[in-house]
């Protein structure tokens, strides 16, 4: 049996990739990645800055496999695996593993499975008898909560509200309800173009309470913003938001 290890790399700023990461990245038998062209640019980087790890010429002869779109073996070495298609791919990653090859489960950025796909590929390894490992590094919840200021002694993880808004309502109230019986920091992710839409249902749902809005985490243009919904509501209504959004808040 082989092994499937899943490898958190960098949100932004890619000095952030762990030792252990790397080095899983330059040996195993494949890659299970979102997008092959973000997973591919991430190899090239590690094989420009972290050749020098490279104790043999064979590993390094990989590693150039691995980052070159050229070569033979670069798409087979590089997996698409994304929502859409994520139940076709986990017969074949499965069979590898089964044969004896390590793989990796990487996602686009941060930590894979936080919202995004390869649960159910975790899950079928491990019913299957097939050895995890996780290889710890990034998670934009994480590196919000510990520069919000609020309390990080309990937390509340909740992904992405619902699509839909009569479903995002109920989301919403529920949490509230929910704050009477779990004092914690509530966690959520939100895309850009959705944000204002969203904090206006907040807004509605929780009164104009303070709330800490993470955008862009460890990228040059970081921004963490501690206000109100309202004045939230005021900035992101004159500046379009970008990039990844993480939203916080407490109770009092």
């Amino acid at each position: 049996m082989g092994i499937l290890y899943i490898v958190a790399t960098p949100i932004g700023n890619l000095d952030d990739i762990t030792i252990r990461a790397v080095r899983i990245l330059l040996t195993v038998d494949a890659i299970v990645c979102e997008d092959t062209r973000k997973t591919g640019l991430l190899l090239k980087i590690i094989r420009d800055k972290y050749a020098e790890m490279c104790s043999d010429n064979d590993m390094y002869n990989r590693l150039m496999h691995y980052t070159h779109a050229q070569t033979k073996n670069y798409h087979q070495k590089l997996i698409s695996y994304y929502e859409q298609n994520e139940m076709q791919r986990i017969p074949g990653i499965m069979n590898a593993l089964k044969n004896g090859l390590s793989i990796a489960l990487v996602s686009d950025g941060g930590t894979p499975t936080i919202s995004d796909p390869g649960f159910k590929l975790v899950r079928e390894a491990i019913k299957e008898g097939i050895r995890v490992e996780s290889i710890p590094g990034p998670t934009s919840a994480i590196s919000a909560l510990v520069s919000s200021g609020l309390p990080t002694d309990k937390f509340l993880f909740l992904g992405y509200p619902p699509r839909k808004a009569g479903h995002r309502k109920t989301f919403f109230e529920n949490i509230k309800h929910s704050q009477k019986y779990i004092k914690a920091t509530r966690i959520l992710f939100e895309a850009p173009h959705k944000l204002v839409k969203t904090l206006e249902e907040m807004r509605e749902v929780f009164g104009d309470m303070e709330i800490v809005i993470g955008r862009e985490l460890t990228k040059v243009h970081e921004e963490i913003r501690r206000e109100t919904i309202s004045s939230a509501l005021e900035h992101f209504t004159k500046k379009e938001p970008r990039g990844e959004i993480v939203i916080l808040f407490s109770e009092k």
